[in-house]
């Protein structure tokens, strides 16, 4: 005995109706069609400083943010919690677009739209985590700016 769902009659058949969906639809093609578009318009973000990296295939990419992209320095924990929480989580929703926030390592922003999406979809999104990370980037330059000042405030302790 297996798990109770594994090779369900009933879960294999909606399985198999699905890929024959996908196929009658060419899905798959459509995410091998704009791949490349998509990808192209995803580096226009590097123009933004808190973009480290981006990587991915057809429609399933990581955009990851970083405090310094020169050391590759990455944000602390409670950095990481307020940009994606605080900050671009706030800016995208406003803007349209529900995307996973992930601060789990590194923090990223994971993108998967649907794979039936058009290039109009596609670009939409890039435009509004362009608008959010922007935004974001001159929050973080003021916020570290105030932290900046919060630590040079403090008297000097010496633990020795």
């Amino acid at each position: 005995h297996g798990l109770t769902f594994s090779g369900h009659p009933l879960s294999t058949a909606i399985a198999l109706k699905v890929l024959d969906i996908y196929d009658r639809e060419q899905v798959f093609e459509n995410v091998r069609a704009l791949e490349g578009h998509f990808e192209s318009r995803l580096q226009e973000l590097r123009a933004n400083p808190l973009v480290g990296d981006i990587r991915g295939a057809g429609f399933f990419w990581a955009i990851e943010l970083v405090k310094d992209r020169e050391t590759r320095e990455m944000f602390n924990e409670v950095e990481a919690q307020w940009l994606l929480r605080d900050e671009l989580s706030g800016h995208m929703d406003e803007l349209g677009l529900l995307c996973r926030l992930d601060d789990r390592g590194e923090p990223v922003i994971q993108l998967s739209p649907p794979l039936v999406s058009d290039a109009k979809t596609l670009d939409r999104i890039v435009s509004i985590i362009g608008e959010a990370t922007d935004r974001a980037h001159k929050s973080w330059t003021k916020e570290r700016a105030r932290l900046l000042k919060t630590v040079s405030r403090q008297p000097n302790i010496n633990v020795a």
